[in-house]
């Protein structure tokens, strides 16, 4: 049997980047990027006003002047007109460009604007401002044009896609969505609308996986196989064709009805390994085709199920989205309760995570009546990683964890 560590070496070493595809950018959320996105002007474009309140020459102040005459008013989006008399100043609002001649803005907060009966205002200092630039938001304080702002490979969330309008990336370059079939194997399924008979279960674990396959922002299509070697025989060459992944549950162990290892070879799946040094998940299948579509084989128990994709599937999906094949960073958590577990194998064990006012990251295990305990997953963010030297864990330990959200 294979170590974790090997198995996810093998894995990974099929990752091949997707192609891309160009998409609005309106359309391009939860995407990766594969393109450099560079600011196309300053950031920001001119020395913008940050606050309500009148723009004057600071030299005025250092001079000790503290009443201007409002010469005018200036709103965000007009031209900047400049300033005639630098004894005067301009009513300006934020986001408006600093009007030239002037190079500091007081807030309405620390002046008095009074008004003559022939209409002239003018504005008294109640609070000076400090130097050149105040209340001024600098013109390429932020970003300079040219400077790189999302490069390839970025996860393109809201904070991305406004980037990207600033920009005005209208269409953007980004990996193509994974395209995985999801399947379930197994005499017992039934379809989720039919009822079950005493001995029967619903199709659960297919579209357990489909859903996981979204998020890591791939799209899924759910099929079914019975315990039949001639159907698998006969159906999984079209997904390997189709698709860039398969991902099945069910069918991989040591039963009598366990088809799909040698299922797979039949139809020109190469064997990558097949059982893995850890708990749950042991029997684990994973290998390739020759046309580059990779099949995942996970144990039909559902925890098994579970915890081997995020270990092992989502990684991949991950990676063939990016510009370069890359590994999927691995977070750390804290266990909180001492912990024991005496086979010398790699064991994933489920924990609630919770977040304390100290900045650590606390695990808390979690009951599981075995892998087949569906529910047991409800309560769990994820998984601890608990290498295979050691037997017991006290609490405090800092170990690898992989969220399920």
């Amino acid at each position: 049997m294979l170590s974790v560590e090997e198995a996810t070496r093998r894995v990974l070493a099929t990752v091949r980047p997707l192609p891309p595809e160009t998409v609005p950018f309106t359309a391009a959320l939860g995407r990766v990027l594969r393109q450099d996105i560079t600011a196309d002007r300053d950031f920001p474009p001119f020395n913008r006003v940050a606050m309500d309140g009148i723009a004057l020459a600071y030299s005025a102040v250092a001079s000790g002047q503290v009443r201007f005459v409002i010469e005018k008013t200036q709103f965000a989006g007009q031209p900047p007109a400049p300033l005639t008399d630098p004894s005067a100043a301009i009513e300006i609002m934020t986001g408006a460009a600093l009007p030239p001649g002037t190079d500091a803005v007081v807030r309405y907060e620390d002046i008095l604007i009074e008004e003559d009966e022939a209409g002239r205002r003018t504005a008294t200092l109640q609070v000076p401002p400090l130097a050149v630039g105040h209340n001024v938001h600098r013109q390429a304080s932020d970003r300079q044009q040219g400077d790189l702002l999302l490069p390839a490979g970025t996860l393109l969330g809201s904070a991305e896609i406004a980037v990207a309008a600033t920009v005005g990336a209208t269409n953007l370059l980004v990996a193509r969505h994974p395209k995985v079939a999801v399947v379930s194997t197994g005499d017992e399924l039934i379809d989720i609308g039919e009822q079950p008979l005493a001995h029967q279960i619903r199709r659960s674990n297919s579209y357990m996986l489909a859903a996981a396959v979204q998020q890591a922002g791939g799209t899924a299509e759910v099929f079914h196989f019975n315990d039949d070697p001639e159907a698998l025989r006969n159906g999984l060459p079209s997904l390997l064709r189709d698709y860039d992944a398969v991902l099945l549950s069910g069918g991989v162990s040591k039963g009598k009805a366990d088809f799909l290892p040698t299922s797979l070879q039949e139809v020109g799946v190469e064997q990558l390994f097949h059982e893995v040094q850890q708990r749950p998940g042991k029997p684990f299948w994973f290998g390739q085709h020759p046309n580059g579509a990779v099949v995942f084989a996970l144990p039909g128990n559902p925890v098994s199920t579970f915890v081997n994709y995020y270990r092992y599937a989502q990684p991949w999906l991950r990676a063939i989205q990016l510009p370069a094949p890359a590994t999927e960073p691995t977070a750390y958590a804290v266990l909180a309760t001492d912990f024991t577990f005496r086979p010398r194998i790699t064991h994933f064990l489920l924990v609630s995570l919770e977040s304390t006012s100290d900045g650590r990251v606390l695990a808390h295990p979690e009951r599981a009546h075995g892998s087949g305990d569906l529910a047991s997953l409800l309560p769990s963010d994820g998984f601890l990683e608990l290498p295979p030297e050691l037997d017991f864990f006290p609490a405090g330990t800092v170990l690898p964890a992989w969220r399920f959200r």
